[in-house]
C-alpha cells in the first residue's frame, strides 16, 4: 500500500481479479462525468480552426514566394539595364536563338531608290519634247501684267513663221542661219513707255544658244504697234536686250511712244525692258515645269 496526496489508493494489477483501473485524466474530447461518448461539436470546431490556420499559412507562404520572385525579376532587369561590369559594358544576360534565325539578327531589305526628278529644262530644250500648246495667248496671257509695283497694259500681239520679217538690224540673218521656225511678239505699255518682246523658237537648245552668241547691239526685234499703241522706235534710239533659255531666244525693244530717244538717264525705260525680259524668261521656265509635272504624273 502506498501513500500520497488524497489518501491511500489501490494499485491496479491487470493480472489480478477485482483490481480496479485508476481513473484517467479528463480527455480533451470528453467532459467530466460523461459516458465516454466523443464531443463531436468540439471536434468539428477544432478541425475548422486547424483548417483556417493551414489556409493562412499557405496564403502567407504564397505571398512571400511572389514577393521573392518579383524581387528576383526586378534585380535581373536592373542588372541588365543599369549596372556595368568592370569593363564598363552592361551585364550580359543569356541569349536565346529564335526559330528560323540567329540571336541579334537584323532584318535586311533590298535597297530601293526613287527615280530622279524630271528636269523641266529638258522639256523646253528640244522640239521633240516641247509639245504643249503654244501661242501668244499662252505665252503672254491676260490683258495686264504686274511686275513689282508697276502695272503694264498689253497691246498688240503677233505670231509668224517668217522670223526674219519680224526682226531688224543684224538679227534677221542670224535667225535664218540658225533655223528659227517661229517668232511671237507682244507689246506692253506703261505711261508713254512701250516695250515689244519677241520670242524666237528653234528645234534645239544648241541652235538657240548659237544664235544668241552671234547677236550684237544691232540685233533687234521690230517694235509692234496697234491696239492703242502708237508707233515707236522707228527712228529714235531705243534700248534692246537679248537672251536665250532652252530652245527659245528672246529679245526686247523699249522706247518712248512720243518718238523721244532713250538716254542712260531714262531709268523707267531700262526697268520696263528688264521687267519684260524677266517675265518672258519665267513664262518659258513655267512651260518646262508644267510639262515635267505632267510627265511625272502619267
Amino acid at each position: 500500500m502506498s501513500y500520497g496526496q488524497g489518501g491511500p489508493q489501490s494499485q491496479w494489477d491487470p493480472w489480478k481479479p477485482q483490481s480496479q483501473q485508476p481513473q484517467q485524466p479528463q480527455q480533451p474530447w470528453g467532459s467530466a462525468g460523461d459516458d465516454g461518448t466523443p464531443d463531436w461539436a468540439a471536434l468539428a470546431e477544432a478541425s475548422e480552426t486547424r483548417s483556417k490556420r493551414r489556409k493562412l499559412l499557405l496564403i502567407g507562404g504564397g505571398a512571400l514566394a511572389t514577393i521573392a520572385i518579383g524581387t528576383a525579376v526586378a534585380l535581373a532587369v536592373v542588372s541588365a539595364n543599369g549596372h556595368s561590369g568592370p569593363s564598363g559594358h552592361a551585364s550580359q544576360l543569356p541569349s536565346a536563338t529564335l526559330p528560323g534565325g540567329s540571336a541579334g539578327a537584323v532584318p535586311s531589305f533590298a535597297p530601293t531608290s526613287a527615280p530622279p526628278p524630271l528636269d523641266p529644262k529638258d522639256f523646253i530644250s528640244s522640239a521633240k519634247k516641247d509639245t504643249a500648246p503654244l501661242s501668244p495667248a499662252t505665252l503672254f496671257p491676260g490683258t495686264r501684267l504686274t511686275m513689282g509695283s508697276t502695272v503694264y497694259t498689253k497691246g498688240a500681239t503677233s505670231d509668224t513663221t517668217s522670223c526674219a520679217g519680224a526682226a531688224g538690224g543684224t538679227l534677221p540673218q542670224i535667225l535664218t542661219a540658225n533655223g528659227c521656225t517661229r517668232l511671237m511678239r507682244a507689246t506692253y505699255t506703261h505711261g508713254n513707255v512701250a516695250v515689244t518682246v519677241g520670242v524666237a523658237l528653234f528645234d534645239t537648245e544648241a541652235q538657240a544658244a548659237k544664235a544668241r552668241r552671234q547677236t550684237d547691239d544691232h540685233s533687234i526685234v521690230r517694235s509692234l504697234s496697234g491696239q492703242g499703241v502708237a508707233a515707236f522706235c522707228d527712228g529714235a534710239t531705243c534700248r534692246s536686250t537679248r537672251n536665250a533659255y532652252g530652245r527659245y531666244a528672246y529679245f526686247t525693244l523699249a522706247g518712248f511712244t512720243t518718238g523721244k530717244s532713250v538716254t542712260t538717264k531714262d531709268t523707267e525705260v531700262f526697268s520696263a525692258g528688264d521687267n519684260l525680259a524677266e517675265f518672258t524668261f519665267q513664262q518659258i521656265r513655267r512651260r518646262g515645269q508644267a510639262q515635267a509635272s505632267a510627265a511625272a504624273n502619267r
